[in-house]
């Protein structure tokens, strides 16, 4: 099982001719990805209209987001509980979660004063995409025996990208309605699902995901080379979703001085793009290139170092000046998914074959548990403190990693890591 800001690798098995149209294969894939998981951040997009249209509480709006992620969680252990991956075709499961995230992200459109349904759609949204991304990451390692890093390396940037594609919709003048942006969103999706079930070339071989064992979960927190890359990798997550989540809202507030109204929320809603999606691309391309290169603990030790430190320093720049505080929220973006690919390939090297299923599985569900307690502690925080401040606890999550890999790095089973690379 693999995710959002964790990217594992199958089985290599025995050496196999890779197929010729294997780029194509996975530049369709990362295309529909990207399309697909537009829907992720789509309510949070357009928080500001959605607070004031459906008369929303503080913590309601923190949990337009968090339902998204406990909807993953729960999504992606059913799921691998009951083996979807083994009963279900790739191309089914990912279009047809697809389709299904864009039906429960376009049902919004018929609750124009919100209530409780809402948030049930938005858990919904969050279930079905947990069969999008682990799946198109599994499809796209099977059809790259070699060079698997850089191919998921890739895939991990499209995410990037679309779960930043909303706050580019909500720039566009013709979409500054929350409707307008929740109804593209899932257009995106439904764009997807065709782009899966009609355009992606079949795969010429077998698919064979790791298999998930609840009966493992026990051997898994007893193998302390798997943990401390766990340890990791939750560090990680503390940061991540909620530096996506609530970035945009920091610079909304932060340029208010400057701006106003529809130049402000175009700008805000452009640069959290760039941020969130381009530099994200980026940063996903160097860091599978450097894991390959230095080792995967010296890469996720140098990542978390600038991410970390990024967080402790932007609230410096609040109500300065907007290009400083774009170019470090922009190496932010860059540093902070540079790393994400690297914590369950790690366990893939590290654990035995038949742990490799459940110990990605556990490392995806307590990560994504993770990111609703800093996404919920930021919001609460930044109703009480001041933008200065707030950010600055996701540097928690950075100092945990770097300590973890800094141990994992001392162990022997390190040189299982990228070739002896550590």
């Amino acid at each position: 099982m693999t995710l959002p800001g964790h990217a594992g690798q199958l089985n290599k098995g025995p050496k196999q001719r890779p197929p010729a149209s294997r780029w194509r294969a996975l530049a369709w894939i990362t295309i529909a990805e990207l399309l697909a998981m537009s829907v992720w951040f789509s309510a949070s997009a357009v928080v500001s209209a959605l607070t004031r249209q459906w008369q929303l509480t503080g913590s309601a709006v923190i949990w337009l987001t968090s339902t998204v992620q406990l909807g993953f969680v729960g999504g992606a252990l059913l799921s691998a509980t009951l083996g979807f991956a083994d009963r279900f075709r790739p191309r089914m499961l990912m279009g047809w979660g697809a389709m299904g995230a864009a039906l429960t992200t376009a049902a919004l459109l018929a609750l124009p004063h919100g209530g409780w349904m809402a948030f049930v759609l938005r858990t919904l949204t969050g279930a079905f995409l947990s069969i999008v991304y682990p799946v198109a990451v599994q499809w796209v390692a099977s059809w790259f025996p070699t060079q698997r890093g850089l191919a998921v390396g890739i895939l991990i940037g499209g995410l990037t990208v679309g779960s930043a594609l909303p706050h580019l919709l909500v720039g566009v003048p013709l979409l500054q309605h929350w409707q307008a942006v929740l109804a593209g969103s899932a257009v995106l999706a439904v764009i997807s699902w065709a782009i899966v079930l009609w355009i992606v070339p079949e795969h010429p071989g077998p698919f064979s995901p790791p298999v998930f064992r609840w009966n493992r979960v026990g051997a898994v927190l007893h193998d302390g080379p798997v943990m401390w890359a766990n340890l990791g990798y939750w560090g990680h997550m503390w940061e991540l979703y909620a530096m996506w989540a609530w970035l945009p809202a920091f610079l909304l507030s932060s340029w208010h001085v400057y701006w106003r109204g529809p130049t402000l929320i175009t700008l805000a809603g452009s640069a959290s793009f760039a941020v969130i999606g381009l530099a994200g691309f980026a940063g996903a391309l160097a860091g599978g290139w450097a894991a390959d290169r230095y080792g995967r603990t010296w890469a996720t030790i140098m990542a978390m170092s600038v991410s970390g430190s990024m967080a402790l320093i932007i609230g410096f720049t609040y109500h300065a000046r907007p290009l400083l505080t774009l170019v470090i929220a922009l190496i932010w973006g860059f540093s902070v998914i540079a790393d994400s690919a690297q914590f369950s390939a790690s366990v893939t090297e590290l654990a035995p074959k038949d742990l490799q299923g459940s110990a990605l599985t556990l490392q995806m569900a307590v990560g994504f548990l993770i990111t609703i307690g800093s996404i919920n502690l930021i919001g609460f925080l930044a109703a009480v403190i001041s933008w200065h401040y707030v950010l600055m606890f996701l540097a928690i999550g950075p100092a945990v990693g770097i300590w973890a890999m800094a141990r994992l790095r001392r162990l022997p089973d390190a040189l299982k890591l990228a070739h002896g690379r550590r």
